[in-house]
Formats: C-alpha cells, sequence, structure tokens
C-alpha cells in the first residue's frame, strides 16, 4: 500500500498540480476542497486514472471540527496521511489597505493564515511518533508576497502570508524530533485561476516579462518542488522556505 498525501484546496491551480503528481509519484492522494465538488471529482478521476487510490473530501479549512472529520474520513478511506500539503488560500481585490473594510480582511486572515495553524496542528498530532503516530511532512504553500510585504494593494494578503512562513520556519524546528518535516513554499507569479481574482486585467501578461527569468511559473512547475520537498530526497530538509518566483 502507498503512502497518503493530502491536499487542501486540491481542485484547482497548485493544488490540483500537487495532487496530479503525487499519483504519478505513487501516493495515494485525497482532494480536499470546500466549493467546487465537480472540480475536485475531476482532479480524483485522474488521480485513479493513474493507479493510485484517491479520495475526493469536502472541509472548511477554517472549521477546526470540519479538520479533524476530514483527517478522519482520509483515515478510514485511505489510510494515515504521511505527506500534508496546506495550500487552500483566497486572494483580496487589489486595493489600498486604508480601503479595505475589515470583514474581508478578516476573511483573508482567516483562511490565508489561521486555517494553515488549525491543519498544521491537527496533521502534527496525528503525524507525531510521540503520540503514536509514524512522522511524516508537510509542505505549506506561502508567497513571494510575503516578502515583498504585499505592498501594492495586497498588504492582508501578504501579512498571512508572512504568518505562515513564520508558522513552517517554527513548526519545522518544534516538530523535527517527532519524526516530522516541515517546509514552505514561497510561489511568485503563477499562472492559476486566482489571479482572475485580484482584479487586475492581464496580470500574468502584463507582469510576466518583468519576473528576471522572463515569464509567469505555472502550477506544475510549484508541484515538481513541493513533491521534492515531501520526498525522501528532502530528508535533512526542514524549517526553511524555497522561493519559486523565477528569479523575482
Amino acid at each position: 500500500m502507498g503512502k497518503v498525501l493530502l491536499v487542501t484546496g486540491g481542485s484547482r491551480g497548485i493544488g490540483a498540480a500537487c495532487c496530479r503528481l503525487g499519483a504519478r509519484e505513487g501516493y495515494d492522494v485525497a482532494v480536499n476542497y470546500k466549493g467546487g465538488k465537480d472540480k475536485a471529482e475531476a482532479v480524483r478521476a485522474e488521480v485513479e486514472s493513474s493507479g493510485r487510490r484517491a479520495l475526493a473530501v469536502r472541509a472548511d479549512v477554517t472549521d477546526e471540527a470540519a479538520v479533524e472529520r476530514m483527517l478522519d474520513e482520509v483515515e478510514a478511506g485511505l489510510g494515515p496521511v504521511d505527506a500534508f500539503v496546506s495550500n487552500a488560500g483566497i486572494i483580496h481585490a487589489s486595493r489600498p489597505l486604508m480601503d479595505m473594510n475589515p470583514a474581508e480582511i478578516r476573511k483573508v486572515i482567516e483562511v490565508d493564515l489561521t486555517a494553515h495553524i488549525l491543519c498544521n496542528r491537527a496533521v502534527v498530532r496525528r503525524m507525531a511518533r510521540s503520540k503514536g503516530g509514524r512522522g511524516g511532512a508537510i509542505v505549506n504553500l506561502s508567497s513571494m508576497a510575503a516578502s515583498l510585504y504585499g505592498a501594492g494593494g495586497f498588504v492582508p494578503y501578504g501579512a498571512a502570508k508572512g504568518g505562515i512562513d513564520v508558522l513552517t520556519m517554527g513548526l519545522g524546528r518544534e516538530a523535527a524530533g517527532d519524526g516530522i518535516r516541515v517546509n514552505g513554499l514561497r510561489p511568485g507569479l503563477i499562472d492559476t485561476d486566482m489571479q482572475n481574482d485580484t482584479g487586475v486585467e492581464r496580470r500574468m501578461e502584463r507582469f510576466g516579462p518583468g519576473v528576471p527569468i522572463g515569464r509567469g511559473g505555472t502550477a506544475e512547475e510549484v508541484a515538481e518542488c513541493v513533491l521534492w520537498l515531501l520526498s525522501d530526497k528532502a530528508s535533512y530538509v526542514t524549517g526553511t522556505l524555497f522561493d519559486v518566483s523565477g528569479g523575482r
């Protein structure tokens, strides 16, 4: 029986790319989603077409009880989680902080930071050898917005992603003795559906040429880095952040 990979926000973009590549790398895959059941089921079918077992699991990862139910469902259907990708996230429309309403800010922090903390906590409790687990690996999806501070219209998003960086580096050190590696990826300008949620027209076309490598990246390029960090090839890597940004 293969190792089990759980990806939050696995129905589209970087999450879906991680699910597909994970299957090719030999994982059985749990595809988490909140909305978009049809897309999640399509990714599940792709995983199964690669010869691996798969589940599409609906859960709101901002809800602690829902996170626990998600892990229970994955364990019942596939087995204990060996590899976890904390990917689910949103972005707000680009605007100065002074023009954003508090409800919008709270939602971004809840989805893009609090949910990651809750998911990491729940997964570590089950992976920890001191609690009867068998260890594992976690990759948290941050963003280059953290190192760029979200300046230019994305300050709350950048602040949330900066929190993910601290979570990753702190938990990577804290959980290492329990056989758990925790690392983070900070993608730059990546061609996914989320670009449409920024309200910036033709964002990839406009800003891609300004990236040092000369273009935006793809979800598949990010997934390659994620799966390497989850693998035994990265066995001595933890509490570390990797930029996948074309030199930006």
